[in-house]
């Protein structure tokens, strides 16, 4: 039986993004509420909002990855990495909330008459869309190359509020072009804000809780592990494969069978060769335990 375990590293990259996102979402909050409220438009206020979420998430995101890059101690000797899928609930759980209150509002403002929306605002929500979506992206790169839930989280929380500058600006702009009765559709459009990022932050906390909860990964990366492990000299079955993910890593638990007249030694000696395998092919295996069994053939019926 041999045992491996590697620190998890965070990306450093992603760590400045997350360090980015938390400046231009404070900058974003403050213009788009001094607009919203100069403007009369509720939709760019709902907007500053979920900005005000996406910084306080960005700074969980950053926290979280920090954490999760710490070694494993005696305290925790399987690392710190589940810290990222909780930075990835915690970002989650900011969306759902702010999507009840932009809701809330956003129905009061419906049933109450107001003036429409100045045709300026629709100058500062284009230029939102646009830096949103660059981060947006940059960001969603950067989870893909590490695999963190807590990076795709912030990704989507980027680009979820994209989506409602889009629709503040479809809503202010119907409100503007329509006229007297129309003042109500940016409250619409703030309704419609917040429909988009309750379900983005239930598919996130979705996920976050699947990694919490060390649910299997996908059929590829256990076949890769598998294919890794048969492809060794000396493998001659294998089963009971377990993998979990914890940060943006993965741990590999096998059981591997060889030939019963193997010393001590030589089956110490195999479980090596095949965790050097496995960790060959699947660079982001960071533990891998492997369990060596007497080969026992399936006896035919």
């Amino acid at each position: 039986m041999t045992t491996s375990t590697a620190p998890v590293s965070s990306s450093a990259s992603s760590q400045r993004l997350a360090q980015l996102g938390l400046v231009v979402n404070a900058l974003l909050a403050v213009v788009k509420l001094v607009a919203g409220l100069l403007g009369n438009a509720y939709a760019l206020v709902a907007d500053a909002i979920e900005s005000s979420t996406d910084m306080i998430g960005s700074l969980v995101v950053w926290s979280g990855l920090r954490i999760a890059s710490r070694d494993p101690d005696e305290r925790y000797p399987f690392g710190y990495g589940r810290a990222e899928a909780l930075a990835g609930a915690v970002v989650a759980a900011l969306m759902l909330g702010a999507a009840i209150g932009i809701a809330i509002e956003a129905a009061q403002e419906i049933r109450t008459p107001h003036h429409a929306p100045a045709p300026w605002t629709l100058g500062v929500l284009a230029l939102v869309i646009v830096v949103k979506e660059i981060l947006a992206k940059r960001v969603l790169a950067a989870s893909e190359a590490s695999g963190s839930t807590a990076v795709a989280a912030d990704a989507w929380h980027h680009r979820a509020d994209a989506i409602t500058s889009a629709a503040a600006f479809i809503g202010i702009a119907v409100a503007i072009i329509g006229g007297p009765g129309w003042e109500p559709a940016d409250d619409w459009a703030a309704l419609v804000a917040a429909a988009v990022i309750a379900v983005n932050g239930g598919l996130i906390l979705r996920t976050a809780a699947h990694d919490l909860m060390d649910r299997a990964p996908g059929t590829a990366l256990q076949d890769a592990v598998s294919s890794a492990a048969l492809a060794t000299a000396g493998v001659l079955a294998i089963e009971k494969l377990k993998i979990r993910k914890s940060g943006t890593a993965f741990y590999v638990d096998l059981h591997v069978q060889a030939d019963p007249q193997l010393s001590l030694l030589d089956a110490h000696i195999l479980s090596g060769r095949v965790k050097g395998a496995i960790r060959k092919r699947v660079p982001a295996a960071a533990g891998v335990l492997i369990h060596m069994e007497p080969y026992e053939p399936l006896e035919e019926s």
